[in-house]
Parts: structure tokens; C-alpha cells; sequence
């Protein structure tokens, strides 16, 4: 199997999840359209198990585990972002008070 062009990769995710138009995306420059990407596949990593408890990704696992590590990555990935826009406290313990 060949590569995809660029269009795949660029232009559509830009064009569909975005709503950009063609004459945007000509007048963006490409640093910010790959901005744009990084963010859309962050946000898509995030939220790509909303809605799922802890059940249903067993219940998936059970399948194909690699689910598991995926959620893990989401849930990790989250955890960040929260915790960057101030949602989310890091716990303190003890060990960590002594360091």
C-alpha cells in the first residue's frame, strides 16, 4: 500500500472536523495549520472514550486489549490537560513532601 497524499492527512480532517473552507486553509499559514492538526488529535485522543466507565473498557478488553492501553493513554492525556488548566490538584503524599 502506497502513501496517502497530503490532502488526507491535511485537508480533509481540516476541511470536516474544522469546518475550514478551502480559501482558509490557503490563507493559513502551515505552521498554524499543523497547529490546528496537533490540537484536533489531542482533543480526539481525550475524548474518545466518553461515555465509557470502567466496566465497558473490561468488557472491551476482554475482546481486543489493547483497548486497555489506549483508555489508559486517554485517561493519562486528560489528566494532563486538566491539571495544566488548573481543574485537576496534584494529590499530595507524603513522599512527595519529603523530596
Amino acid at each position: 500500500m502506497g502513501e496517502s497524499p497530503i490532502p488526507v492527512f491535511v485537508y480533509v480532517p481540516l476541511m470536516k472536523h474544522l469546518g475550514m473552507s478551502w480559501n482558509e486553509i490557503k490563507n493559513t499559514p502551515r505552521r498554524e495549520l499543523d497547529g490546528l492538526l496537533i490540537a484536533l488529535s489531542n482533543y480526539n485522543q481525550i475524548h474518545q472514550f466518553d461515555g465509557y466507565d470502567d466496566k465497558d473498557i473490561s468488557d472491551a478488553a476482554k475482546n481486543k486489549p489493547s483497548v486497555r492501553n489506549d483508555w489508559m493513554k486517554s485517561m493519562e492525556r486528560k489528566e494532563i490537560y486538566e491539571r495544566r488548566a488548573g481543574k485537576v490538584k496534584k494529590e499530595k503524599t507524603f513522599k512527595g513532601l519529603i523530596k
